[in-house]
């Protein structure tokens, strides 16, 4: 997005002012109150109006036994900014319900909820109807300043998530979230804030309001808006998914994504001739919008997945051709949409008749977000639905509670650098407690980027629905000019590791899709954070987790996010997972540390009963039809997946043009027995639905069955992998995969599978990293504080963004140098992880080293490590020979790698063991 090219000042001006006049809208007199005491409860219908001993009068209006709205009018005049664009249905009908009073509190009550309203002070609290407290006010609602406030206690164990596209931890308790627009893309800031929040005790709210605000989930449990005046609707369930659905149904469910909206697509300008553009006119293969289809063509001979373009249209760069472009592209596989930082005055002409389909709104256009951004989105749905029979499919930067029903939300201008990836994990999968199914960032960021990034960032996102590269800005690459984050135009051995995780995403395409269309109809997103899979694990409920997800019911994901090819803390729930690439299983709940992941590797599992149903290998979808569906089974006890399918670009699905095939898997929790797979008739019809197709099945299991019959017919067993490729049916075992072909079928059949052996499930030994919380720098002998944060605690500060330089500015200390740090505790270490410096800089790497344990910094001893490193970037393992019980860490540096000087740098150290468990701590 062009807006992060222009000056740093000129931003941070204009965003001061579009904060000044988001103040100027939302500000009333400056005044102080409360509701005073309630006096009267009159009703309604649905609605349950409660008088006051002030002028304010609330409104307590039942949606469903388990929505409730509650409306404070501090003046007595209620007022609905909000209107109808945030929610889309708060009638669900007559709500059974009753009310009483008992004397010193009124009491509402439907099937779902107790509502008790105390009338001095008037506070209220919720219970369920066996009396279990959900939520109670710990004090007044209050507006003050043009601010108006709710407190609500907070539990002892009780966990928060929500507040939309939060770029960081998704577990909120004791933190601070803005709920405000500010388009800074930062850690802890918000780039598409949600008012709605929602906790383990059963419940959610959403603000009905466009005001900005802060919620603290502190103790109380403080949310405040810009306004004055209080609308809230609060969603009852027994469980995170069951208030996500609520949600949902009131403020929409996230909408269905065109089947190449999965697909990686790419944003750029390609008319940079035109004199009115404001980036660099010379750029190659640019000049003219037509020149995206040579990059379309270079996808293909690359055979690399793909399925979008977005010419940038706004910042001066316009389009020329369009109509030729969009039939170019549509005839290699390609949709096209455009981006745009000046509005949609032509999209009746660029949909209806040069056959756009996507939008991404700039903020340029929508950075003042809110109201703004919504109705910009909602112009775009409307302009894409308008003008033809297509799916919504728009991008937007500045999203709200609701923008989940029309568009995909993303990170903004972030930087393709291993700390903006870290964030971004948990940024993504927390965006989905919010009901956003489509959340993501930039591949590689917007700005820099490196082969290392590239490769890391693609392989996680291509386990999310929604996933863009933005070209223009990054570092030059391949050559000058350029520019661009296409994944094919990296060497080897990056451009075979993007194709296989591209053409990955491309085979679980049924799969995702179905994801894709559960959330739409349930408000579960697709991308997970483990808590709501797994709502009653402690481990899964907090940030511990937050740096891995699950896609979908079946993959957990554990992205890579620094510059090494080990990755610790890999939480796995309870439960059977069987690593994706290697075929071992583990019994959780389980921690990995010190899993084998080489660049090639995302740290990948699958959960035990998964049933995962893949395509043919194809570039795009439609490419070829899908003459053979694969279904991908993982025998463990009793399962069941329905795959969801229609023609994947219409709205007919609306109406109901789809089908759906019901797939139960039966086996044994352990050891041996026999797996029954019983694939029932594709329900439902569609535009281009086969009749008939061809079915395999992958089973992996711990060695070949005895016996293998498909609809009462027992198939063959072949000798050979060569056997079976050429075979029209039978089946084939190795290698730990039982692979099956089971022939044309248009009816539901069996699958059975005699003597299947389950692999035994595993345990990791590996230590774990020591926790850093008790760390202490006993010495270093030199470091750069002058001319820059070189300090040597850096070296261990959790952060590989920053780190510990030796001295230069006034001067270079001569090496060796060292750092010798106290581990809080005594420890069997048995190994060390050095990271050196993540700026891009290459002095300092760290040679030939040293490494000492011991329980004094007096008395080192001899080294219980040593050797050289490599010149290079990534994360170096200093396995030792045996362990050593010890306190002290000493790490020497007795060469530079590279020769260049004589300095040292370290951004990150990972010390691994275990605790003594007698060690006192002195």
């Amino acid at each position: 997005m062009i807006w992060s090219s222009l000056p740093a000042h000129t931003r941070r001006a204009a965003i001061v002012v579009l904060i000044l006049l988001a103040a100027m809208l939302h500000a009333v007199p400056a005044r102080a109150g409360t509701p005073g005491s309630a006096t009267g409860l009159t009703r309604a219908g649905n609605t349950y109006t409660i008088a006051t001993s002030t002028a304010a009068r609330i409104r307590l209006t039942l949606a469903r036994a388990d929505i409730f709205r509650v409306w404070v009018a501090p003046n007595g005049t209620f007022t609905e900014p909000a209107a109808n664009e945030i929610t889309v249905r708060t009638d669900f009908g007559a709500v059974a319900s009753t009310a009483t009073d008992e004397g010193t509190a009124f009491r509402i009550a439907t099937s779902a909820v107790v509502i008790r309203i105390t009338k001095s002070p008037l506070t209220m609290q919720v219970q369920r109807p066996d009396g279990r407290l959900i939520w109670r006010e710990a004090q007044p609602l209050d507006w003050t300043a043009g601010r108006t406030t709710q407190r609500l206690a907070r539990a002892t164990d009780e966990q928060f998530y929500g507040t939309g596209l939060r770029l960081g931890e998704w577990a909120l308790r004791d933190k601070t979230v803005p709920i405000a627009v500010d388009n800074q893309w930062r850690e802890n800031t918000n780039a598409s804030p949600a008012p709605f929040y929602l906790s383990t005790n059963g419940y959610g709210v959403l603000r009905n309001t466009w005001a900005p605000g802060s919620y603290g989930f502190t103790a109380p449990v403080t949310t405040t808006h810009n306004e004055e005046r209080f609308d809230a609707y609060y969603f009852v369930g027994d469980s995170l998914k069951g208030v996500l659905g609520a949600y949902t149904d009131v403020t929409g469910k996230p909408f269905l994504s065109p089947m190449w909206g999965l697909e990686l697509g790419n944003a750029d300008c390609f008319n940079a001739s035109n004199p009115a553009y404001q980036g660099d006119h010379n750029r190659a293969g640019h000049q003219r919008t037509p020149d995206v289809l040579s990059y379309a063509r270079e996808a293909r001979a690359k055979d690399m997945p793909s399925g979008w373009f977005l010419p940038n249209d706004g910042y001066g760069c316009g389009y020329t051709d369009l109509p030729a472009t969009v039939a170019g592209a549509k005839a290699l596989g390609f949709q096209t949409g455009l981006w745009t930082s000046a509005g949609l005055s032509s999209i009746d002409y660029e949909v209806g008749a040069a056959g756009t389909r996507g939008v991404k709104t700039d903020v340029a256009w929508v950075g003042g977000g809110y109201q703004n951004a919504f109705r910009g989105v909602q112009q775009a749905v409307d302009g894409i639905e308008r003008n033809s029979d297509a799916r919504r499919y728009v991008w937007t930067v500045d999203g709200w509670a609701g923008t989940q029903r029309n568009a995909v939300v993303w990170t903004g201008d972030t930087y393709g650098r291993w700390d903006d990836m870290r964030w971004t994990v948990p940024a993504v999968a927390g965006a989905g407690l919010s009901g956003f199914n489509y959340a993501t960032g930039d591949v590689d960021g917007i700005f820099g980027g490196s082969p290392n990034t590239y490769v890391r960032d693609l392989q996680w996102k291509s386990f999310t629905p929604a996933f863009m590269t933005m070209s223009g800005w990054g570092v030059t690459n391949p050559a000058a000019g350029y520019q661009d984050k296409q994944p094919w135009r990296y060497a080897e051995p990056y451009l075979s590791i993007n194709r296989r995780y591209l053409q990955l995403k491309m085979r679980l395409m049924p799969y995702h899709y179905t994801m894709s269309r559960v959330a739409s109809v349930t408000g579960v997103p697709a991308t997970r954070a483990l808590v709501l899979e797994y709502p009653n694990d402690p481990v899964a409920r907090g940030n511990a987790t937050s740096g891995q997800f699950m896609a979908g019911d079946a993959f957990l994901v554990a992205p890579v996010v620094s510059d090494t090819e080990l990755r610790d803390g890999i939480y796995l729930p309870a439960g059977t997972w069987t690593d994706y690439w290697t075929g071992r299983v583990y019994q959780g709940p389980l921690t990995l540390n010190g899993y084998a992941a080489p660049l090639d590797r995302l740290p990948l599992f699958v959960k035990g009963g998964s049933i995962v149903p893949m395509w043919p290998q194809m570039n795009h979808t439609g490419e070829k039809p899908v003459s053979t569906l694969t279904y991908d089974l993982y025998p463990r006890g009793s399962s069941s997946f329905t795959l969801y399918e229609d023609d994947g670009i219409t709205r007919a699905y609306q109406s109901g043009a789809y089908a759906t095939q019901q797939v139960s898997m039966t086996a044994p929790t352990s050891g041996t027995g026999t797996v029954t797979v019983d694939v029932g008739a594709s329900v439902g019809t569609y535009a281009g639905k086969p009749s008939s197709r061809s079915y395999e099945f992958t089973a992996h299991l711990a060695a070949a069955p005895r016996a293998v019959t498909v609809a009462g017919q027992t198939l063959p067993s072949l000798a050979t992998r060569a056997a079976y490729d050429s075979a029209s049916s039978g089946w084939f075992y190795a290698d730990g995969v039982l692979r099956i072909k089971a022939g044309s079928r248009g009816a539901a059949f069996q699958t059975r599978i005699d003597g299947a052996v389950l692999p035994v499930a595993g345990t990791s030994t590996t230590p774990p990293p020591i926790p850093r919380d008790n760390w202490r720098l006993v010495y270093a002998d030199s470091e750069e504080t002058s001319a820059e944060n070189g300090a040597a605690g850096n070296a261990f500060d959790g952060s590989t963004s920053t780190f510990w330089h030796t001295a230069w500015s006034a001067g270079a200390a001569p090496l060796p140098h060292e750092i010798q740090l106290d581990l809080g505790a005594t420890y069997q270490v048995d190994g060390l992880r050095y990271l050196p410096r993540q700026d891009g800089g290459v002095n300092g790497r760290i040679g030939r080293y040293e490494v000492y344990v011991s329980d004094s910094p007096s008395n080192w001893g001899t080294p219980v490590a040593s050797g050289t490193l490599a010149d290079t970037a990534t994360q170096k393992v200093v396995p030792f020979t045996a362990a050593r019980s010890g306190r002290y860490l000493r790490l020497r540096a007795l060469s530079e790698a590279g020769d260049r000087g004589p300095w040292t740098t370290v951004a990150d150290l990972t010390v691994t063991g275990r605790a003594v468990a007698s060690a006192s701590g002195s």
